[in-house]
């Protein structure tokens, strides 16, 4: 089983995420296990404050090391560390692919730890050697989201976590467009047909046609 560890301000929103569709059956058989840490419970702060004024200034605030640390530790625990990945996201990270999704599923425990703000102190990172991962060119108000990427992209390469293995994209020949019925579906008085080749039964034909277009989408 591969458990996935969260550290989040915001647990609940991964929670549901996960608590839904082939992320919940794949709970359900014991093929994922998901583990929430919420910093603001390993905080002394009365308040339960988990961010300050960043040195050298700026704006915004920045989220403290101990309470992110003191998560992590626990979410380590007495685990064999040859078995856990940990996580750090970040716009300038290695950028995420299904080729790191599948690397990383055979892991026995994967830590993400998701920030906010201006982000979380560079030194948990550092105390970690957490790898750091990017989704995408583009900035994020918090890493709740980026969890939910890995989670997903991860979970379903490990194998009984999707009906039918031949689902990964990478063990078939995909195509950016599908059809189902009807065979023509008219709107605003156009009329839009599935491609012929599709109909024909012809599986050498299909799968020349869904890489054309694969290819197509790629240029």
């Amino acid at each position: 089983m591969l458990h996935f560890h969260v550290i989040s301000l915001f647990p609940e929103l991964v929670e549901h995420y996960c608590n839904h569709s082939i992320l919940k059956r794949a709970q359900d058989n014991k093929k994922i296990k998901l583990h929430f840490y919420d910093p603001r419970d390993f905080t002394k702060d009365k308040w339960k404050r988990v961010d300050d004024k960043p040195f050298g200034g700026g704006p915004g605030m920045v989220l403290q090391a101990e309470p992110y640390v003191q998560a992590v530790q626990k979410a380590l625990g007495r685990k064999d560390k040859k078995n856990i990945e940990i996580i750090f996201f970040s716009p300038s990270g290695k950028k995420w692919t299904d080729k790191e999704a599948k690397k990383l599923s055979s892991k026995k425990h994967i830590i993400l730890i998701a920030g906010r703000y201006e982000g979380i102190d560079a030194r948990v990172q550092k105390i970690f050697k957490a790898k750091e991962y990017s989704i995408g060119d583009y900035t994020l108000t918090g890493g709740e989201v980026p969890a939910m990427v890995l989670i997903d992209t991860i979970s379903r390469q490990k194998e009984g976590v999707l009906g039918n293995k031949e689902s990964l994209e990478d063990l078939r020949e995909a195509s950016p467009e599908v059809y189902t019925r009807p065979r023509e579906f008219i709107f605003k008085g156009k009329k839009y047909s599935v491609p012929k080749v599709l109909l024909e039964g012809n599986h050498k034909e299909i799968e020349k046609w869904r890489k054309k277009q694969k290819e197509k989408r790629k240029n």
